[in-house]
């Protein structure tokens, strides 16, 4: 028992916990991308990357076909501007949740700010033309890419000077901030790119409305969701992944009736009731995560899976995570693809025989599912760089 009677989660657990239930032990993978999605409670899509290399690391038969599937072909699984006003994939029926819980919040910021930008620095726009403009670009039907509408819609096609004079100076498009502003809102939906599954050039395409969700019942939602998978963590870290104020993760966290646990440290964590017990350690796994998996910028604290003097070598200056080698439920390493395929590493420490035998492993079954495609992560990190240099 830890503090105050509480049950005691040492990291050792949470290392367990992490490996099971973020499907990343060798037998605990996937056969469809919408139970990755579910189990991470969203994937990263900052970078369209990350989401294949995410999925694809947690399922049993790796295909970018498989993604696709689910992204494309039967839209069971939808990008959203949401927590910490990142682009999450998450399922078709996660989605209202997320959408009332965060989306439609950060969709009134990014509002907020398209107006002020409009005032400041184009002529001729205010907030009933701003308005019209979305009603014409929701009335064009099909699939098109922002430069495909605004030929049906010319004032997509108007710009913004953005820092004039300064040296990082530059002109937006009208087009591209307000497409971002309706997928926040959930009126509209990233199609399949044109070009490879690597690719930031895609179509839109307007969608039905979800069904309402009350604000309240979203985020109480989002945290149980959380708490099932990512549990014990604090009440900073839940703060930190959501992205929201104090106030309503505590209550968030009061609503699922989150349960006080003592971790290694002192500190206090917070599981879902009934989930205090002991979860059996799963067989010794490797795992090659990309930029920005769910698994590293999962908690604000990660200090028990990650060494605080390797921070500097695998996050660039903006705190965006790099490729990561795991063993066991830590992180002993990061990774690169260099220019022929080849996928290299570099760890950290002297893990043993076995972590150097799992990790190759784990290399070429990346290197063969990734065939011909060169992957580089849009957010670089030193260790990366220094890999393929």
């Amino acid at each position: 028992m830890g503090i105050n009677g509480a049950v005691s989660i040492d990291d050792g657990q949470r290392r367990a916990r992490l490996g099971r239930r973020l499907l990343l032990a060798a037998d605990g993978r996937a056969a469809r991308v919408e139970e990755v999605a579910d189990a991470v409670v969203g994937l990263h899509a900052s970078d369209p990357a990350t989401v294949y290399l995410s999925a694809c690391a947690r399922l049993g038969d790796p295909s970018a076909a498989e993604v696709e599937r689910a992204l494309y072909d039967e839209v069971s699984l939808v990008k959203l501007l949401s927590m910490r006003r990142t682009i999450f994939a998450v399922t078709e029926e996660f989605a209202p949740y997320v959408s009332a819980a965060a989306a439609r919040q950060i969709a009134a910021k990014e509002r907020a700010t398209l107006l002020k930008h409009l005032a400041e620095f184009a002529e001729g726009w205010s907030e009933a033309r701003l308005a019209e403009t979305e009603r014409a670009v929701l009335a064009v039907r099909g699939e098109a890419t922002t430069a495909e509408l605004g030929a049906d819609v010319p004032a997509l096609r108007e710009t913004m000077l953005m820092s004039a004079g300064k040296p990082y100076e530059a002109k937006q498009s009208v087009g591209s901030r307000l497409l971002r502003l309706l997928a926040s809102d959930g009126h509209v939906r990233r199609c399949r790119p044109r070009g490879s599954w690597l690719s930031s050039s895609y179509p839109w395409a307007p969608v039905a409305p979800w069904p309402d969700v009350p604000v309240r019942e979203a985020k109480a939602e989002v945290v149980r969701r959380w708490l099932a998978r990512y549990g014990p963590g604090t009440v900073e870290d839940v703060k930190w992944w959501t992205g929201w104020t104090l106030g309503d993760v505590r209550r968030a966290l009061a609503d699922v009736g989150a349960v006080e646990v003592a971790l290694d440290g002192g500190a206090a964590g917070l599981v879902l009731p009934g989930d205090e017990g002991p979860v059996a350690e799963p067989e010794p796994w490797a795992a090659l995560l990309p930029s920005l998996d769910p698994a590293v910028m999962g908690w604000r604290g990660r200090d028990w899976y990650l060494r605080p003097e390797d921070v500097p070598a695998l996050f660039d200056r903006a705190g965006n995570a790099g490729p990561t080698v795991w063993w066991c439920g830590r992180v002993v390493g990061g990774w690169a693809q260099r220019a022929d395929g080849e996928v290299v590493w570099r760890l950290f420490e002297d893990a043993g025989a076995e972590a150097e035998a799992a990790v190759a492993a784990e290399a070429r079954r990346l290197a063969l599912w990734l065939g011909a495609v060169r992957v580089t992560p849009r957010f670089r990190t030193p260790l990366e760089r220094g890999l393929v240099a």
